[in-house]
């Protein structure tokens, strides 16, 4: 487990690059330093932050560059959003439509397909401001489910249905997709979803999985099997995308999607779909002084069992950002008790929480957040991507638990500081 000296100098790193100006005085010191830089420059009249995700699994150095890609598409796509004026659900959704959109995803288009052949998603929205919720579970046919899941959040928060009906917040299979299709989400048949490389991962696993019921074996050699061909099939581990932002009023999002496991039984539901497991959301109120917003990825089951998104969410409460995440991932979820059972506990998850820059003379035009985003896996690599709305291009990386360490035993923790600042009409 990378421990917290080691943590620190990366924090320090990233900080330097997350923006040209980094805030290196208390929350409560902050804002004297957003008015003399506002004084040599003309505060722009939005702003934002988004972090993206492109899984948590095992990035191979072959495709490195389009994982890079992709991650620095949708980061952009979100700030195009939130240049336009949008909310931070809006900007999220977009960033989504672009990780699900590339075929070296495992979401939308490129997503594994299951035992019968075919593709099914899931994908989860949650909004900070209303904090209302909208997902869809092993849905077909449609090419983008995170679009799926906004609609259902957004016609949730138009109230209710008639005769007093409750709106849906969360819909699976055949239902999902013909309420999005009656709600103007062209479908797209299942086999255009499917790309060759994914086609090729299924035909090997499938072949892989005859050979191995029809060999007599015993339980030890069944799980050295499963193990390498977790290693050897990229594609496999690698699971859910998603992303998370901040727009300059302070409102946050998260978004998740994901095609599930490779060769998993149809009908299957993954943590993208799940309340509090996939995704997290949640302005600061009284009770809370950060608003934060948590996508996660890796074991569904894993994920589900131990609702990560929330518990990192609750988490980022704390004073000090990173020692509360390395906690909550170390006790919430390598070590929790509801995962005795499992030698290997996979998972990731990017976080970001925010608060306003405090104002000695209160001003009604400008505005400064300072926002710290995370990032932590047990899996061999997570690919991620951030910008700001005050960047000329996004940032990528690609995180690796060090060398010599376990995956699902122990973890790699990462992240940085941005400030946000501008005129707010």
């Amino acid at each position: 487990m990378i421990g917290l000296s080691s943590y620190a100098g990366v924090m320090e790193s990233l900080m330097n690059s997350a923006e040209e100006q980094q805030p290196s005085s208390p929350l409560t010191n902050s804002w004297s330093k957003i008015q003399e830089s506002s004084k040599n420059q003309k505060p722009k009249g939005v702003g934002g932050f988004v972090l993206v995700h492109a899984g948590a699994g095992y990035h191979s150095e072959s495709k490195a560059k389009e994982y890079k890609h992709v991650c620095k598409r949708a980061c952009q796509r979100a700030v195009d959003q939130l240049k336009a004026g949008a909310l931070a659900v809006e900007a999220v959704a977009a960033a989504l439509v672009e990780l699900e959109d590339s075929p070296f995803t495992n979401a939308g288009m490129g997503s594994n397909l299951n035992l019968s052949g075919e593709i099914e998603c899931d994908a989860s929205i949650m909004d900070g401001k209303s904090l209302h919720f909208g997902a869809v579970g092993a849905i077909s046919g449609i090419k983008n489910p995170v679009l799926v899941a906004n609609r259902l959040l957004s016609e949730a928060q138009k109230g209710k249905l008639s005769a007093g009906r409750i709106p849906p917040c969360f819909l699976v299979g055949r239902g999902a997709h013909d309420w999005a299709v009656s709600h103007g989400i062209p479908p797209c048949p299942s086999e255009k979803m499917a790309t060759k490389f994914s086609l090729s991962a299924y035909k090997r696993n499938k072949r892989k999985m005859e050979l191995a019921e029809k060999m007599d074996t015993g339980h030890n050699q069944t799980k050295k099997r499963r193990q390498s061909s977790e290693n050897e099939n990229g594609s496999g581990c690698l699971d859910t995308v998603g992303a998370v932002v901040v727009d300059l009023e302070g409102n946050v999002a998260a978004a998740v999607s994901s095609g599930g496991l490779a060769m998993k039984h149809p009908g299957r539901v993954g943590q993208a779909a799940h309340y509090g497991c996939g995704c997290w959301a949640e302005n600061a109120c009284n009770m809370n002084p950060y608003s934060t917003a948590v996508s996660t990825s890796g074991c569904g089951e894993h994920l589900i069992r131990t609702m990560l998104a929330r518990e990192c969410s609750a988490a980022m409460q704390s004073e000090d950002a990173h020692q509360a995440l390395l906690e909550a991932m170390q006790n919430k979820f390598i070590s929790s008790p509801f995962l005795t059972s499992e030698d290997r506990v996979l998972g990731g998850v990017i976080v970001l929480r925010c608060c306003r820059c405090v104002e000695p003379q209160p001003s009604q035009n400008i505005q400064g957040i300072l926002v710290e985003f995370l990032w932590s896996h047990t899996t061999e690599s997570m690919c991620v991507g951030y910008m700001s709305a005050q960047d000329s291009k996004a940032k990528t990386h690609i995180s690796r638990l060090p060398p010599g360490t376990v995956p699902g035993q122990s973890l790699a923790i990462e992240g940085g500081v941005c400030r946000l600042m501008g005129v707010v009409d």
